[in-house]
């Protein structure tokens, strides 16, 4: 008969351990409801450990959402194939999958949580949004964004995540509903800025080149033709 041994882990396993238990019950929990005892328990060790790994729960808690941060961020990244509507759909669909996974820490990344004011969970967040952007850039296959599109951009990225933070809120919504309202609202809101803009006009004609005519964007046209018709009488 043999005996299991446990086997130590050394410090960096250890505290990438740490991380992932408490990314696992942020998922479930607001951060500020999880205690270090919790976290040690889930850890199988003891809460003065804890703190030789991580010198309090405000390090542990920003290690992990730098974790979560670089998974967000990483959600923005698609394979370069198909049109611009079908890629940003794609986007949506990964987001949500982190959204729907990580609800509360999700919610505590986008509000600050129990870190509010701290210079670090502040750029972790930025740093998402900036990730956001360049990627939605190369999506469009755009370089160098002219102001408008640039404020275009980042304003969708805004209702991104304050919708996917109102969704859940009762997720009241169909979430497959939501992720093509959000790739409508991106190109609503693309077609409004380059009304008033030439340049920006120019550009979003060679990113929407070939978009197919079952695609996301063909759909919004055909959805506000039908909104504009007069009712059959």
């Amino acid at each position: 008969m043999t005996t299991g041994v446990r086997r130590r882990m050394g410090v960096d396993e250890r505290r990438q351990q740490l991380i992932g238990v408490a990314l696992e019950l942020f998922s479930r929990r607001s951060p500020d409801e999880v205690s270090i005892d919790e976290i040690a328990a889930a850890a199988g060790i003891s809460r003065p450990l804890v703190y030789h790994y991580f010198p309090g729960k405000l390090s542990l808690y920003e290690a992990a959402l730098q974790r979560a941060s670089d998974d967000l961020a990483e959600r923005f990244v698609v394979a370069a194939e198909g049109s611009l509507g079908s890629r940003l759909l794609r986007v949506m669909r990964r987001f949500f999958d982190f959204v729907d996974d990580h609800g509360p820490g999700f919610a505590a990344l986008m509000r600050g949580g129990p870190a509010v004011g701290s210079s670090t969970t502040n750029a972790l967040i930025d740093g998402v949004r900036q990730a956001a952007y360049v990627q939605i850039l190369s999506h469009m296959n755009i370089q160098n964004a002219p102001a408008r599109l640039e404020l275009m951009i980042r304003s969708w990225i805004s209702l991104v995540e304050s919708t996917a933070l109102l969704w859940l809120d009762g997720r009241r919504v169909p979430r497959a509903d939501l992720e093509r309202q959000l790739v409508h609202d991106f190109a609503a809101l693309a077609a409004v800025s380059a009304a008033y803009d030439e340049e920006l006009s120019d550009l979003l004609r060679e990113s929407l080149r070939g978009e197919p005519g079952d695609g996301p964007f063909s759909d919004l046209v055909v959805r506000l033709i039908a909104l504009a018709s007069p009712p059959a009488t």
